[in-house]
């Protein structure tokens, strides 16, 4: 691959890539470190790639390593502003409740809905980034889904 095709790849999997990272780290500080240290690893690491059909899906693994080296680094620390801002995006309501569901997901729900869903990987490339068998793919969305149907479900009740 050369360097211009894999800059132009890049341009068209950016917001793909930083939908991954988000749903890992969630602080959008640490999305663009993980997002940009996952490009330079695969611009230094490009000769392993080795078909050119699988970019997409080898630069998100690349990405979800990255993102959880980051969220290992910074586990216990939770900066004030980071939580002040959540709080007043909460309250204000500028999230969609399905987006607040997914948020509430434990991590390997969330990425793989995002990945799944959102990002339209299929549950093979999803097996092979995460290399998880593809049934245990098939259940954990299943699991996801039942979650986010409760979740929201409870929602319209308290509408009601």
């Amino acid at each position: 691959m050369t360097r211009d095709r894999f800059i132009a790849e890049v341009r068209a999997s950016e917001a793909m890539l930083y939908h991954v990272s988000k749903s890992i780290l969630k602080n959008d500080a640490d999305c663009a470190d993980a997002v940009q240290e996952a490009l330079l690893k695969g611009y230094e690491k490009l000769h392993t790639l080795k078909n050119e059909e699988f970019f997409k899906t080898w630069m998100t693994r690349i990405l979800i390593h990255e993102s959880y080296k980051i969220l290992k680094k910074n586990k216990n620390i939770v900066p004030f502003e980071e939580y002040m801002e959540s709080a007043k995006l909460w309250e204000e309501g500028r999230y969609s409740q399905l987006y607040l569901a997914v948020l509430n997901l434990p991590q390997e729900l969330r990425v793989l809905v995002t990945l799944y869903y959102l990002e339209g990987f299929s549950q093979k490339e999803i097996s092979e980034i995460l290399n998880i068998r593809e049934g245990t793919i098939k259940s954990r969305l299943s699991r996801a889904r039942k979650m986010l149907k409760e979740e929201l479900s409870g929602e319209e009740e308290l509408l009601c």
